[in-house]
């Protein structure tokens, strides 16, 4: 080769290798770069709050503790990262809408939850696809003449005595919802006997319902409640998964760290974060 060729030949090695080193540095530094790729907040679980108040005559009573109790969910959501729809329409028990979500949480629902059989239809195929499910405290008070709804919350409310202070107890330690509190607390509350209890509940919260007041105004027959009284459980019911809790009536309640707590592992135990 002539010294002019061999010179030409020489210089286009050095480019072609300097070409690969600098394709080699890009890559690196490519791999190097945090991705901010909307793939990783699709893979976030997105959960639905749901708090529809309904009776044909208007006359349902409807809790004052809505804002708060939904505000506190989307502060976990932001925590420790789910998503959180909220809303009281009953347009969106679909089975194509419910496919997105991880758990429905009724809070604080009451009454006639759904405006439909196809509502309860798609409700049914959620649980039974395996969805989880959160009730908060008069959630045991939603769709009364529907037993399917009673058999997947555990139980339906029956009757509450005046708002009194009374011990809380926790029975089931190891259970997720539970992490952190203690093993009994003095709470102020609607005290709620739950009639029709799902023999499959497991209680992690009771109270003794002898100790408390007033109860000779209720229109049940109190000894026929389980004593100590079941406040929380969960259970794995017709293939999802459910946790209930029955405390929750007071709206600055929910900035409580007890109660913001139990609703916070209960929501990540029922979305499956935690086991």
């Amino acid at each position: 080769m002539g010294g002019s060729a061999k010179r030409i030949w020489m210089g286009m090695r050095s480019a072609v290798s300097a070409a690969g080193f600098g394709m080699t540095l890009l890559g690196l530094t490519f791999l190097a770069m945090p991705i901010f790729a909307p793939i990783a907040s699709a893979a976030q679980p997105r959960i639905l709050v749901y708090n529809r108040n309904y009776t044909p005559d208007g006359k349902g009573y409807v809790h004052d503790n809505l804002a708060a109790s939904a505000d506190a969910i989307k502060k976990m959501g932001e925590e420790k990262g789910f998503l959180v729809d909220v809303s009281d329409d009953p347009i969106v028990f679909t089975d194509a809408n419910l496919k997105q979500y991880a758990a429905l949480v009724f809070c604080n629902s009451d009454n006639e939850a759904f405006s439909s059989d196809a509502q309860r239809d798609a409700f049914k195929h959620y649980i039974e696809a395996g969805g989880g499910f959160v009730g908060i405290h008069s959630a045991a008070g939603s769709e009364r003449n529907w037993p399917y709804y009673t058999q997947v919350l555990g139980g339906k409310f029956a009757a509450h005595p005046k708002m009194q202070p009374f011990t809380v107890r926790v029975v089931d330690p190891k259970f997720p919802a539970m992490k952190g509190q203690p093993a009994s607390f003095e709470w102020t509350d609607e005290c709620y006997f739950l009639e029709q209890l799902n023999p499959d509940i497991h209680p992690v919260l009771v109270t003794d319902r002898t100790k408390l007041s007033y109860l000779d105004t209720l229109k049940v027959d109190v000894s026929s409640f389980p004593n100590p009284m079941p406040l929380a459980w969960y259970h794995e019911f017709d293939g999802g998964r459910e946790f209930y809790l029955a405390l929750g009536h007071n709206k600055q309640d929910y900035a409580n760290p007890i109660l913001y707590g139990i609703i916070e592992n209960g929501i990540l135990w029922a979305t499956k974060q935690v086991r």
